[in-house]
């Protein structure tokens, strides 16, 4: 069986490794149209490592996140990559989020998190002397890794298995052969009795060309980090979040140490103009169309229309930034904040303007397609890729 992986990020890598170790006698293809892989949303993130606290239980998000963390952390202890469980604070500073912070920690239990601890007071400043808050859940399981050396040790494991990794090569055009593929690449054409769709930013447009009809479309939203002075760095030691708001669609802005030193703060969240734009200047005419044309967008902004507005502000405001993160950690100064880098998320929606929260597979006779997989499948990567061969073998 000749199985072909058409994006080469981390789940793409991550399900030729899995693919391998459950048919060892399939001939494998992984397809990337850059000329390096992970060259996306593997890297273009914050670098932690989920350990499945906020998603709904029962859902495939949660179990592979519990599950994934457990798998990658190993893979990275294998392979020499540095990581560090160092724990996270998710942190409620007003008597409304303190009720929301208790429902998560109950959500976190269902999940099967491990030492789930709640804080309140000086136990709280114990941990993050400079964070303000009523109550803290401490989620000990949590952590950061290098996600660019995890690339590059898949990578090499894949290429020492014998799969047949091809960078630059876009895929154009699928076009059904009896039972299985013909794929018409930039880099040539090439033949398959199955393929995988782990396109990640452009996964619809990929199922597309396989014809599906794309009921959910992806709309990309960039995601801007600032840094903390190195001189500032010790405001925060580890991790720390804020309750997540229940009207907002997003995690909101937080502060993450990274595994190679120095402390992110971010990201928010407003609409990109081109898929993999990761500057404001950066357009691409297609990708905007897209966006535009796709009334899920704008019934979405319709029911958003508040916090889209504060999202452009706050971009356009290193003062809102700052003023956001302060709500955590108020002895911030807007001075201590420096541009960092962004992100892209690729996200899926509906028509009816609502954001697809699971992960979403979709299987047919000769083809799996991964049409939705944000945050956390960079964690879940290889809980994702043994789902897929799992699902292939079977």
């Amino acid at each position: 069986m000749q199985i072909c992986v058409i994006g080469g990020g981390i789940v793409g890598l991550a399900t030729v490794l899995q693919l391998r170790r459950r048919q060892p006698g399939a001939n494998l293809i992984l397809l990337e149209k850059e000329p390096g892989f992970g060259r996306h949303q593997s890297t273009h993130n914050s670098g932690v490592l989920h350990a499945g606290l906020y998603y709904k239980p029962g859902s495939v998000k949660a179990r592979m996140a519990v599950n994934g963390i457990r798998l990658l952390t190993e893979y990275c202890r294998t392979n020499g990559i540095a990581h560090e469980i160092c724990g996270k604070l998710v942190i409620a500073v007003d008597a409304p989020e303190v009720a929301r912070l208790r429902s998560l920690h109950e959500r976190g239990r269902q999940n099967g998190l491990s030492g789930l601890e709640w804080l309140e007071g000086g136990a709280i400043r114990e941990i993050e002397p400079n964070v303000a808050g009523l109550a803290a859940l401490r989620v000990p399981e949590e952590g950061i890794v290098d996600y660019a050396a995890v690339i590059q040790a898949m990578v090499s494991e894949a290429r020492s298995l014998g799969v047949a990794l091809h960078s630059g090569a876009g895929v154009e055009r699928l076009v059904a052969d009896g039972k299985g593929w013909r794929i018409v690449t930039r880099a040539g054409e090439f033949a398959a009795d199955f393929i995988v769709n782990c396109a990640g930013l452009h996964s619809d447009r990929v199922s597309a060309l396989a014809g599906e009809v794309r009921a959910t479309r992806i709309v990309p939203f960039r995601g801007e980090y600032y840094n903390l002075r190195p001189e500032r760095a010790h405001l925060v030691r580890n991790l720390v979040y804020p309750v997540p708001d229940p009207t907002f669609p997003f995690l909101g802005v937080h502060f993450t140490r990274m595994i190679h030193g120095g402390v992110e703060a971010g990201p928010n969240a407003i609409l990109a103009t081109a898929r993999e734009g990761y500057r404001k200047t950066d357009v691409n005419l297609g990708d905007l169309w897209d966006a535009a044309t796709f009334p899920g967008l704008w019934r979405f902004m319709g029911r958003n229309r508040s916090m889209c507005l504060e999202e452009v502000l706050r971009s356009l405001s290193k003062r809102r930034f700052c003023a956001s993160l302060r709500r955590l950690v108020p002895a911030l100064e807007e001075d201590d904040l420096v541009p960092g880098g962004s992100g892209v998320r690729a996200q899926a929606m509906t028509r009816q303007g609502e954001l697809v929260q699971d992960f979403e597979l979709i299987e047919r006779p000769n083809a799996l397609h991964v049409l939705n997989a944000p945050s956390p499948a960079a964690t879940a990567s290889l809980a994702i890729g043994d789902e897929i061969a799992q699902r292939i073998k079977a």
